[in-house]
């Protein structure tokens, strides 16, 4: 596996570091820091002066990048090699441009408190690099303590899919126990009044989603996991940190629906609102060869 670690500084950049050592057959690990040099915000200094001072800038960012790379690669296994890149440019673009040209397997990312009232930091930087990476992305907001149980919500068979493709690699370095979650948000208000009777009835979309996450941790048992199935009715995204509350679980793995073409530029909703949270780190599943 080869795994793109992005360092910015922050405290969760460097646990997300600290998490390289849960995967397992981490073949090369590239640090990265993005030396996004700002523009002088005066107009009119003289172009040479102008140049001098974004000279000293790019200078003094780039002894900083390398002290936080040096401290950050210290912080990884001593099985895993690495290398250390400091790219000029907007920190998204960058770590997406790096992931492409190094044939990335997964990006690993601190996702800095993700929160409501970060969405302006987050949409910046990993809201951007989560929707529009081509592989797996973890963000990391919070000290991952192992990886014992993973909880896995999954909404459609291409999620489905993803998770049997990444999982089937044996990506961590103990086999996790994993639970599937389905959540039904089918109740009677959400349908139009007079509505319910001609749709599909409570009890059948119940067990339709119930099939699903039992025919899903199946198939993950067959790959040697100990895996369960269990579906719930409610709002999908609160259902789901809810049960990665009451399991304790160590990781939240979700897909991202294989959005294309203009919806490339949305995160899938449940998705984008189970990042919003501080406490459990999240990784976002792509498809073999999936294109934003």
């Amino acid at each position: 596996m080869r795994i793109l670690l992005a360092i910015d500084g922050s405290d969760q950049s460097y646990l997300a570091a600290r998490a390289v050592s849960l995967f397992a057959s981490v073949d090369h690990v590239v640090l990265l820091y993005a030396l996004d040099v700002p523009k002088p915000g005066y107009p009119m200094v003289l172009p040479e002066v102008a140049r001098d001072l974004q000279s000293t800038v790019e200078q003094t960012m780039r002894e900083d990048g390398q002290r936080l790379l040096d401290r950050a690669i210290s912080l990884l296994p001593n099985r895993a090699s690495a290398s250390v890149q400091l790219v000029a440019g907007t920190p998204a673009e960058v770590i997406l441009t790096t992931a492409e040209r190094e044939r990335i397997d997964l990006i690993a990312m601190g996702a800095q408190g993700i929160g409501l009232l970060r969405e302006a930091m987050f949409g910046s930087v990993a809201h951007r690099v989560i929707t529009h990476a081509t592989c797996a992305t973890l963000a990391v907001a919070a000290p991952m303590r192992g990886m014992r149980r993973i909880l896995v919500a999954l909404e459609s068979g291409e999620d489905m899919e993803a998770a049997v493709h990444f999982l089937a690699t044996r990506p961590f370095s103990h086999a996790p126990d994993l639970e599937v979650l389905t959540v039904s948000p089918f109740t009677q208000t959400m349908w139009p009044t007079g509505l319910v009777e001609t749709q599909l009835p409570m009890e059948t979309v119940a067990e339709s989603a119930r099939s699903f996450a039992e025919s899903m941790a199946a198939r993950l048992s067959q790959l040697g996991y100990q895996a369960s199935g269990v579906t719930i009715v409610g709002a999908p995204a609160a259902a789901i940190l809810r049960r990665a509350e009451e399991t304790e679980a160590d990781l939240i793995l979700v897909g991202s629906h294989g959005r294309k073409g203009l919806s490339r530029f949305l995160l899938g909703s449940v998705s984008h609102a189970v990042l919003h949270q501080d406490r459990f780190p999240v990784l976002v599943l792509r498809l073999p060869g999936e294109r934003r």
